[in-house]
């Protein structure tokens, strides 16, 4: 196991991480401690004070979290030999996972390759398809052209979406009724795609009207095991967003979810997949089909509904697999309901635009599965030593 565990993010998904060491290090009698890196912004934030070491990143208007310059120096000054990057920032970054080798460091998640093959859509859609994972009808491939577009529009019928290989967060995605509909929101999608993510690699699919948003919690060893722990619903959403999350879907059956299971496990053995990842699918009740849409190479914001239902903690079995350690023993089983709801702030005179503000109160239960803590609680904090 790992004595010296960089945070490469802040905030909530900082103390996730910190609750997991914490009690993996007095389960074991292991000395594992936590370093959090932060921004200026961040000094005084309960990730740093109740992080075990602290190691400053700098002014956050120069977004360090995402200068590999920066965070390569900060794992290296720290003394880290692992680095936990959450979900954000660098989660899904294929070079910052090549840096943290290069450097000695475990990236605690995939490894670059794998990110890669799964991490861009149309080659996971593919691979998805040679392992037998249900896929709806796509144009195979990038549409290079409106002309290409158009063309495999035709082929595969409306309505279609029009989405981006390397999108994400609701950004790069539109739906398409008719040709005329392609023509104008082609050029548009991929110039948000490249200006989002640097890719402007943009493809189509069947539109599956009607369908339900599933999505599979797999977390494998690298080694050939994979587990899929437990089948979330996030159909509930705005504007692409997942906005209520439950965990089990109440639209399976056992044996839907089993056979779901089955072919996220298929996936992530393929590309001998190491670390937690979430793979994404429409159903649709009517027909009872289900379709491939992606992979989050990743841990994602819901994760903590799986645990509560499988008795799991996610982050530990990061760390246990990037360790070497083996997914061994009987797999974990779901038992009950958990659902997440997620609070957006909006001003509806700018059109609905986000507008954060100062929670005035706020009240939540304690436990793994929960980062924020109270004001009361943070004056109370103790500020650990910092790395300079």
């Amino acid at each position: 196991m790992f004595s010296r565990v960089a945070i490469v993010n802040r905030g909530e998904a900082a103390m996730r991480l910190i609750h997991a060491v914490r009690e993996l290090s007095a389960e074991t009698g292991a000395r594992i401690q936590t370093v959090a890196l932060y921004t200026d912004a961040d000094r005084d934030a309960t990730f740093v004070r109740e992080a075990d070491a602290a190691y400053p990143l700098g002014p956050a208007s120069a977004r360090p979290y995402l200068d590999h310059a920066v965070l390569e120096r900060a794992l290296v000054e720290s003394g880290a030999d692992a680095a936990w990057v959450g979900w954000g920032f660098v989660a899904e970054d294929p070079a910052f996972a090549e840096l943290c080798e290069r450097i000695g460091v475990t990236f605690v998640g995939p490894s670059a390759d794998a990110m890669r093959r799964l991490g861009d859509k149309i080659g996971a859609k593919l691979i998805a398809e040679e392992v037998g994972v249900p896929v709806a009808p796509w144009s195979r491939g990038e549409v290079a052209t409106l002309e290409d577009a158009l063309r495999a529009g035709d082929e595969i019928g409306y309505p279609l979406m029009l989405k981006a290989t390397a999108g994400g967060g609701g950004r790069g995605i539109r739906k398409v009724a008719s040709a005329d509909e392609l023509a104008e929101a082609y050029e548009r999608t991929s110039q948000e795609a490249l200006r989002a993510f640097g890719s402007g690699v943009v493809f189509l699919e069947r539109l599956v009207t009607g369908a339900r948003h599933v999505e599979v919690q797999v977390i494998a060893d690298g080694q050939g095991t994979a587990w899929a722990l437990g089948v979330r619903d996030c159909s509930v959403q705005r504007r692409n967003q997942k906005i209520i999350e439950e965990s089990a879907s109440p639209v399976l059956s056992a044996g839907q979810a089993a056979e779901l299971k089955a072919s996220a496990e298929r996936l992530a053995v393929a590309v001998g997949y190491r670390g937690a990842c979430t793979v994404e699918f429409l159903y649709h009740p009517g027909e009872r089909l289900f379709a491939f849409l992606e992979v989050n190479t990743r841990l994602q914001v819901e994760h903590p509904i799986t645990e509560l239902t499988t008795g799991t903690d996610l982050v530990r079995l990061q760390l246990h697999v990037a360790s070497g350690g083996r997914l061994e023993g009987e797999q974990p089983g779901e038992a009950g309901h958990a659902v997440e709801a997620r609070l957006n702030a909006e001003d509806p005179d700018r059109d609905f635009a986000p507008a954060p503000a100062a929670s005035r109160a706020w009240s939540c239960p304690p436990g793994r599965a929960y980062g924020w803590t109270p004001a009361s609680a943070r004056a109370t904090s103790s500020r650990p030593t910092s790395t300079r």
